[in-house]
């Protein structure tokens, strides 16, 4: 992972490809074979986007044998959830100030008519 956690977090979830992968995760472990399927490209390309998400920290592989089963790691996304509350909050304030402004003009216009 990277010096900035969030920074590597975004970077991981930035590719469409390794969304997918992730998504396919949320509904229960896989191999590597399974999480590659889906996908027009190499085992060899599909690896290096699970490394990613590894680094990360979105994902955790296991051996098993011969197979390799990957699980998701939601841990991290909780971060992500909390940087976006932030500006989630600052959005509603603003909301709620531009629905107050409607309302006074509203009321307004009643007035004078």
């Amino acid at each position: 992972m990277t010096a900035d956690p969030l920074s590597g977090l975004f970077a991981a979830l930035a590719d469409p490809t390794r969304r997918a992968i992730l998504a396919r995760l949320a509904r229960g472990e896989a191999t590597v074979a399974e999480l590659g399927a889906p996908f027009p490209i190499s085992a060899q390309a599909i690896s290096k986007h699970l490394n990613v998400l590894e680094r990360a920290g979105l994902i955790v592989r296991t051996r098993e044998a011969q197979w390799r089963r990957v699980r998701i790691e939601p841990t991290p996304l909780r971060d992500i959830a909390g940087w976006v509350a932030q500006y989630r909050r600052l959005w509603e304030e603003r909301y709620d100030t531009l629905g107050s402004y409607l309302d006074t003009l509203q009321q307004e216009q009643k007035e004078e008519s």
